[in-house]
């Protein structure tokens, strides 16, 4: 995945910066609740659960997530398509580490990969710089 950004304008959370629609960012914000209310993971029929609520269009939005606190905004039922779930959000986060799948106990868990990736990346681009 291809993570374009500017650094004088970067949004307030890190789900705008690495995800291209609103939408996208959103399902990946509530896809990382859900793991932290399961005690930082979950298993595949948890995930399948969850990635069904969406497609169903029965997971309700928090109104925390929109918008500025001034009005409080009622809930909003959210609908994502299940394989667009799987293809957009799980599979991009898993491959930039910011969720690791344990093969042998069959779970996903929140990972701190994404950020040793990232500071791996300045260090190379650090290097690159100096090079002569």
């Amino acid at each position: 995945m291809v993570i374009l950004f500017d650094k004088f304008n970067l949004p307030q959370n890190v789900y705008e910066v690495i995800f291209a629609t609103e939408q996208q960012a959103l399902v990946a914000k509530l896809l990382i609740k859900e793991l932290k209310d399961n005690g930082g993971e979950m298993g595949k029929a948890e995930m399948s659960l969850f990635a069904n609520k969406l497609h169903d269009g029965t997971l309700v939005e928090p109104p925390e997530s929109r918008g500025p606190a001034v009005i409080r905004p009622k809930p909003v039922k959210l609908s994502y398509n299940k394989r667009q779930f799987y293809d957009r959000i799980l599979t991009p986060m898993k491959g930039m580490g910011m969720i690791d799948y344990d093969l042998y106990n069959k779970k996903y868990r929140i990972s701190d990969s994404f950020n040793r990736a990232l500071t791996k990346i300045g260090i190379m681009w650090s290097q690159e710089v100096h090079k002569q």
